[in-house]
């Protein structure tokens, strides 16, 4: 029988009472039309790759039309004459790789590993709301610079956020090229937002309020992981995941272990007397090895962004970051007059120039000393003035 598949043809067809029925099409060998017993019509190409029967689905009808399904045939039989197999390339594609499989073997393979828990956590916030909610269900080598420079883009009220987004996005796809799963990085070369440096730190009265807010609070758990955190200047994640065994309360030393530290070192700080009481006051009620546990027996609490929030809203303190607790521990010492060496150390700073940041509060106590000459040398020309005594002249 000489059939050429047409429009026609499709228009002909009768759905079987079960399964499927095909016809294929005399002059283009395997091309071919397959109508099932709900009546649903799409072309196949039927070939042999190494002595195995192979069907590709080109598409549906009436999506695709008799003639373009004949035109795409030609094209996948020219394929199969080289030595290609588009139904095995067509499943490879399917079971590629998306960005959410690489954003779980990034976490488990990389971060978790590799980065300190509060970072790692945070990589796992910013995937979770902002980068998997746009590509998710991309295939990682289908994600194009366009796909970034949009989700960037979009964050652009949020600068420092967007160029994190930006940073962990670039790790990610320098990791698929690591593992073969794309050629190239999406991220290169896109221009970051300009950031401006956060210089927020709670002034007296700001922390007379604070304290306050903590002892009302019922929370004392968070309560005093905040103060923690401003009693010594250390970072959220070195406190949330410090453990008692860190702590030496007859010396008051704490010894940070260098997996918990930005620098990957072991740091050994000096606590102060006020710190030492509030961690004595904490361990007699300790059940725990933790200082700070979560819900997991075992495990620390993991995040207090919530209970910061809470707490600042009481306080009546506006624009401040769990951060802006470091911040507010080494400007005033700065502004104490402590050295930004001494105040680099207890910051765990290995470079000068991290701790210079704060050089410009450090002209609080210059001021003082400048004005206390000042008053020596004003009270000392009012003497002068007091001493000369002019004569009296007798007329």
């Amino acid at each position: 029988m000489n059939l050429v598949i047409s429009q026609r043809t499709i228009k002909d067809l009768k759905a079987p009472q079960t399964g499927n029925r095909i016809i294929y099409d005399s002059q283009l060998g395997g091309f071919g039309v397959r109508i099932t017993a709900g009546g649903a019509i799409s072309f196949i190409l039927t070939y042999w790759v190494n002595g195995r029967q192979r069907r590709f689905t080109i598409g549906r009808h009436p999506e695709l039309t008799a003639t373009a399904a004949r035109a795409e045939a030609v094209q996948l039989r020219e394929v199969i004459r080289r030595g290609g197999d588009p139904l095995a390339e067509k499943q490879q594609r399917y079971a590629a790789p998306t960005v959410a499989d690489l954003a779980h073997d990034y976490l488990e393979r990389h971060a978790k590993i590799h980065k300190r828990v509060a970072v790692a956590d945070d990589d796992a916030g910013m995937l979770r709301n902002i980068i998997l909610p746009k590509l998710g269900k991309l295939k990682v080598a289908g994600v194009e610079r366009r796909d970034i420079e949009e989700l960037h883009g979009k964050l652009k009220d949020m600068p420092y956020r967007a160029n994190r987004v930006l940073a962990l996005l670039s790790k990610m796809m320098n990791l698929a090229i690591d593992w073969g799963w794309r050629a190239d990085n999406p991220c290169r070369r896109i221009p970051r937002f300009q950031e401006e440096r956060r210089d927020r730190w709670l002034s007296t009265d700001e922390l007379e309020r604070l304290c306050a807010a903590l002892d009302k609070h019922f929370n004392q758990v968070s309560a005093n992981a905040v103060r923690l955190l401003l009693l010594t200047g250390a970072r959220r994640g070195e406190v949330l995941s410090a453990r008692w065994e860190e702590f030496d309360l007859e010396r008051g030393i704490w010894t940070k272990p260098s997996h918990h530290t930005k620098q990957k070192r072991t740091e050994h700080v000096p606590l102060s007397a006020g710190t030492t009481q509030l961690l004595v006051n904490m361990k007699r009620q300790a059940t725990d090895e933790v200082l700070f546990p979560g819900q997991t027996p075992g495990e620390p609490l993991r995040e207090i962004k919530k209970f910061w929030s809470s707490v600042c809203k009481t306080a009546r303190i506006k624009d401040a970051r769990l951060h802006d607790l470091r911040h507010t521990y080494a400007s005033h010492l700065v502004s104490a007059g402590m050295s930004l060496p001494i105040v680099g150390r207890l910051l765990g700073h290995t470079q000068v120039q991290t701790t210079a940041r704060y050089a410009h509060l450090a002209d609080d106590p210059l001021r003082q000393a400048t004005n206390r000459f000042a008053s020596i040398l004003v009270g000392a020309q009012n003497r002068k003035s007091a001493e000369i005594i002019p004569l009296r002249q007798d007329g």
